[in-house]
């Protein structure tokens, strides 16, 4: 999407900077990705004045014309019939490259020295005009540039727009976006010499009559709302040259008044309309139906179309005069000679528009934003501002009230948002104040209901349908990097999880944790036991059965990678068994967890040059762990070189041990477990969070009478250590002739959660604990 930075500072009313919106806007969701400066080959042309024009001596139709620069006057040979003397034209003096690469060179032309171009529209890309040299009306002094005189030096902004923002697709929705953020109110630019007032809409069910024309909705379910108004004796020619400038600085090209103020209302406001010759259209009618299979035709671009049933046409009472959404007729397209004009405004079903887009193998500037979704709800403001554009450029005057077919009203449902919920999901506190002060800067309407907040969706935003769709917007308003860079918990639902896929989880971080990695086999394989399930309808007559156990999966991924070289594998695998059932025709079906392990204990490293490989003793203690934390409760059982895990009842719920299997000569023992999961979480264990805080470390040695013991110490410690007290132990003992009984050495820490411990914190702590120990037990520090 093309933007004029120009564009955007009008309708905010500020002065703009092309990097400051680029940064606005990629932190917005829509990043720019390029910025040009706009009519860029025209930064050598510079305004100048012919003061004198005489006739070529050599040749009839050449003059040659005395040019002031404003600092000199050239002598420049034109060709143009339309040059003059005392007028302004653009002028490229020697050395300049204009568009197109073409570099101007000193050069004779029939004997007589040309030192510059006096330049046409067309030789500077600003329109089609080449019959005659540009005249400018202008004051800007001699010498200036002419993109400052006329206006045009503006910046082009290449902003990605995503499907899901169709109102990005216009400079008004981009300027909400950036208003929003930068606290400028969105503005449309007063039109120069414009009526100001439109006249007022007619509403109709089905049908209706403007100026004659019968306007009608026939198929509405492809098109939901039809606009349309009667303007007669027009004058067709070129645009103002402001709207020209408009239209080019985001490489519109400029056709006539009527065509350019229907591309500027898409540009501007996001809604494609078209325009009808009305002398043109039989009836004279317009009316929206579905087409029939094979009616043909001819459009703008010149090409005969073939319609398909269910398209949505635009036809006056002789057949298509246009293609609803994509592409008007040929037959019906205003010309020079035009002087009466109907202009139509549609909201055509987005879905239908992308059908017939894909079918015909044609897209539009019209098709791009109908079947992306326009405003319904806005269709009356860019269509009064559409008319009042074309009568003030093209003339003319309105024949009657223009008319609006609206069968079935839309009616935009709100949205109800917490703001309780918009800190569980953003994970801070973002007052309601402020969440309203947000909403509303993006145009949304807000509500207050108890505790909630009813907010209404403007109709340019048709992806906002849920809270988590508000949130989003309140996220991206306030910033993205406004957020703390830590993670913090957070929880978007309130439901709490399942239990199972709890007890899933964690074996999957705990199994991991010990090195191995997660496979996914088949749940399908070859008959193995009795109580195996057959399938009713199996892919293959050899794999039929459901697996009785993830352990059969797990040898066929080590057997895969034996066939590749590899020789150390460490799998595991979290799913469901299944066994038959007599009394029941479904089978029974059990979570399990299942790991094999072969090869090296340790991957290959230079530090470990000779690493042993798995054993018996290396898969019992996966399965104790995963047993300890996801199993149910029991105990495990090693007999004769097998490992049983029993739950409290005494049924058998898991194992580990060697696994029968082929093994290659230069492969190593192949080791596995599996085990019954638990089908809910066990308690949670608790934790302390890591101090921040740095300990005292204070060390006694104290003499213990005969009969003393250690825990005895320790509990006085404990008891008169003061709350500063986080941990005692012993960490020596001495015992010897030249003492009576033991000297035991303690090592008290001491530390404070919320500030850093000095000495003198902690010495009363100290003297308390020696006092107790000598008044309670007789020990006395050494």
């Amino acid at each position: 999407m093309n933007v004029s930075l120009e564009w955007l500072g009008v309708l905010l009313d500020t002065k703009l900077d092309a990097g400051h919106v680029s940064h606005e806007l990629a932190m917005l969701g829509s990043p720019v990705e390029s910025v040009t400066r706009a009519n860029e080959g025209l930064d050598d042309v510079i305004v100048a004045l012919v003061e004198r024009v005489e006739q070529h001596p050599n040749a009839d139709r050449l003059s040659v014309c005395q040019v002031n620069n404003g600092s000199e006057v050239l002598e420049v040979v034109c060709g143009a019939p339309n040059v003059a003397a005392g007028v302004r034209y653009p002028f490229a003096p020697i050395g300049s490259v204009l568009p197109g690469g073409v570099k101007l060179k000193r050069s004779k032309i029939r004997g007589v020295q040309s030192n510059g171009m006096l330049c046409s529209a067309k030789e500077l890309e600003l329109g089609g005009d080449a019959d005659g040299i540009m005249p400018l009306d202008t004051d800007a002094a001699l010498g200036t540039k002419l993109v400052t005189a006329l206006g045009m030096d503006d910046v082009c902004l290449d902003v990605e727009v995503t499907p899901n923002r169709p109102d990005l697709l216009c400079h008004r929705g981009v300027a909400r976006e950036l208003g929003a953020v930068i606290g400028r109110p969105v503005k449309l630019q007063h039109i120069p010499g414009g009526p100001g007032e439109t006249k007022t809409l007619q509403r109709h069910d089905q049908s209706g009559t403007v100026g004659g024309l019968e306007v009608r909705i026939e198929d509405t379910d492809g098109c939901y709302r039809f606009l349309a108004a009667v303007i007669r004796g027009v004058r067709i020619g070129p645009s103002p040259d402001w709207l020209q400038r408009r239209l080019q600085s985001v490489g519109q090209r400029c056709i006539n008044n009527v065509v350019d103020v229907t591309n500027y209302i898409m540009r501007e406001m996001n809604h494609p309309m078209h325009a009808y010759d009305l002398d043109r259209l039989a009836g004279p009618t317009l009316i929206a139906r579905a087409a029939a299979g094979g009616e043909k035709l001819n459009t703008l671009d010149g090409v005969e179309r073939a319609m398909q049933s269910g398209m949505t046409m635009i036809c006056d009472a002789n057949g298509p005069t246009g293609i609803g959404g994509v592409m008007g007729g040929a037959s019906s397209e205003v010309r020079v000679d035009t002087t009466n004009i109907v202009l139509e405004a549609a909201f055509f079903n987005p879905k239908r528009i992308r059908k017939t887009r894909v079918a015909l193998q044609m897209s539009t500037d019209a098709s791009y934003r109908f079947e992306r979704g326009v405003d319904i709800q806005g269709m009356t403001d860019a269509f009064h501002r559409a008319v009042e554009l074309l009568l003030t450029t093209a003339g003319g005057e309105e024949a009657d009230n223009p008319v609006d077919i609206y069968p079935k009203p839309v009616r935009i449902p709100s949205v109800f948002l917490r703001p309780e919920q918009v800190q569980r999901v953003l994970g801070v506190e973002i007052g309601r104040d402020e969440i309203e002060k947000y909403l509303t800067a993006l145009g949304f309407a807000v509500a207050p209901k108890d505790d909630r907040i009813a907010v209404q969706p403007p109709g340019w935003r048709p992806d906002v349908t849920r809270d988590v769709d508000l949130i989003e917007e309140i996220a991206r308003v306030r910033g993205y990097d406004s957020f703390p860079t830590v993670l913090r918990p957070f929880r978007p639902s309130q439901v709490p999880h399942e239990p199972q896929e709890a007890v899933k989880g964690r074996a999957r971080v705990m199994l991991t944790g010990f090195g191995l990695h997660e496979a996914r086999s088949s749940s399908l394989g070859p008959q193995v036991g009795e109580d195996a399930q057959a399938v009713l309808n199996p892919l293959s007559m050899e794999e039929k059965f459901l697996r009785t156990d993830l352990i059969a999966g797990l040898v066929r991924a080590v057997q895969h990678n034996w066939s590749v070289k590899q020789r150390d594998i460490r799998l595991f695998e979290v799913g469901v068994v299944f066994a038959a059932q007599a009394a029941v025709r479904l089978p029974k079906e059990t979570l399990r967890v299942a790991g094999i392990v072969t090869g090296s204990q340790h991957p290959h490293h230079w530090s470990i040059p000779n690493s042993a490989d798995f054993d018996i003793w290396d898969v019992k203690s996966f399965l104790a762990g995963i047993a300890g934390e996801c199993g149910p409760p029991g105990r495990i059982v090693t007999d004769e070189g097998r490992v049983t895990y029993y739950d409290q009842g005494g049924t058998v719920r898991g194992w580990a041990g060697p696994v029968t299997v082929d093994v290659p000569a230069w492969a190593a023992p192949v080791f596995g477990f599996e085990l019954d999961l638990a089908t809910s979480l066990r308690a949670p264990r608790s934790h302390t969070d890591l101090p921040d805080q740095p300990a005292i470390e204070r060390d006694l040695a104290l003499m213990l009478p005969d009969g003393i013991s250690s825990s005895q110490v320790e509990a006085v410690i404990k008891k008169r250590g003061g709350g500063y007290l986080e941990s005692c132990a012993v960490f020596d003992e001495y015992r010897g002739t030249d003492i009576v009984g033991r000297s035991v050495a303690w090592r008290l820490v001491f530390r404070a959660r919320d500030k850093t411990l000095r000495d003198n914190d902690i010495d009363g702590a100290v003297d308390k604990v020696l006092r107790a120990l000598t008044e309670q037990l007789g020990v006395q520090r050494r």
